[in-house]
């Protein structure tokens, strides 16, 4: 199919056009590799460009580039959509991880809800942001509810953990809806006790009974389920380890650019 812009820009096409994407908010700009790629692939000149964790304000050009009109007009396409969803998750985790203020490591997993054509994108925007894509670093075996229930419970998944030599030396995660698994958890060796129940109250009694069965610091506690912002500041105060953060960080709207033509030779 012939592009009809490329008979519009008949006329003008061996002219030189310089154009940036601009930002209209303010934001930690995430995606400039991919974008400075597809750039060079449409055959684009990158004058200049900021860089992925770079804040910008409304304004602010994020990157400059020169080509064709034809170029130009294809690039307003494809570039601003490499940047303004990964720029929104990452200031969306930014917003999270400064609010944390050196207390909870704010972690977002959610990106596996995903399609898996967008998970490379959601991960590297959460890292840009300053959070982790990832509970534990690798290698580690995250035990979910599900592996619980088909196992028999806590004590017989952490058994099965146990019992396999190929999973010496990782790290286990597992999650817990009450303070009483999250000590039979913990006692079995657990590194990472997660109450994903959405319920402070719940981490609340596990951090109590983690305490008084003298497990608290030989675990991290994590806690995750629809947590808002506003809740970081408890949570904190309870001195939980980690904090998941779902829809909040991967659904976060796009920062919002656009790409205005600056120059036509």
């Amino acid at each position: 199919m012939t592009d009809p812009r490329a008979l519009l820009f008949a006329e003008i096409v061996s002219q030189q056009v310089t154009a940036a994407i601009i930002a209209h908010e303010s934001g930690i700009v995430a995606g400039v590799d991919a974008a400075t790629d597809a750039a060079a692939a449409l055959g684009l000149t990158i004058v200049d460009s900021t860089t992925d964790g770079k804040p910008v304000s409304p304004g602010d050009e994020v990157i400059r580039i020169s080509g064709t009109p034809l170029q130009i007009a294809q690039a307003e396409e494809q570039l601003i959509g490499l940047l303004g969803k990964p720029s929104g998750i990452a200031t969306a985790a930014r917003v999270f991880v400064d609010r944390a203020a050196g207390g909870p490591r704010i972690v977002s997993g959610a990106w596996k809800k995903l399609p898996l054509s967008q998970k490379d994108m959601i991960r590297a925007a959460i890292t840009v942001g300053g959070a982790s894509p990832r509970i534990a670093k690798w290698p580690f075996a995250y035990l979910d509810k599900n592996i619980v229930t088909m196992l028999g419970g806590v004590q017989a998944t952490m058994d099965a953990v146990d019992a396999q030599p190929g999973l010496n030396g990782f790290r286990t995660t597992i999650q817990v809806t009450n303070g009483e698994d999250a000590v039979i958890a913990a006692r079995a060796g657990a590194d990472i006790v997660f109450v994903d129940t959405g319920r402070i109250d719940d981490v609340r009694a596990a951090d109590s009974q983690l305490r008084e069965s003298g497990f608290r610091e030989s675990v991290e506690l994590a806690f995750g389920g629809g947590v808002r912002l506003e809740d970081i500041d408890e949570l904190r105060a309870l001195k939980v380890d980690i904090v998941d953060i779902g829809r909040a960080i991967v659904d976060a709207r796009l920062l919002d650019m656009s790409l205005k033509v600056v120059d036509v030779k």
